[in-house]
């Protein structure tokens, strides 16, 4: 079996430390937004995104 090198394992450590493994775990959070707006000229135009949330990591889609 091969052992990881030093630089590796603590790279490893840092990351597991930084997710938050060791504390409660945190529920997933869903976000919405939706704009409807008017334009110049008579115009208008609308806008939006899903977010979904959990701990530190997010993730967003916007239309």
């Amino acid at each position: 079996m091969t052992r990881l090198p030093v630089p590796v394992a603590l790279l490893l450590l840092a990351a597991l430390a930084a997710c938050g493994a060791d504390g409660d775990p945190q529920p997933p959070t869903l976000d919405t937004t939706v704009t409807l707006a008017a334009g110049s000229g008579g115009g208008g135009y609308a806008q939006g995104g899903i977010g979904l949330r959990r701990g530190p990591v997010g993730l967003y889609f916007g239309f």
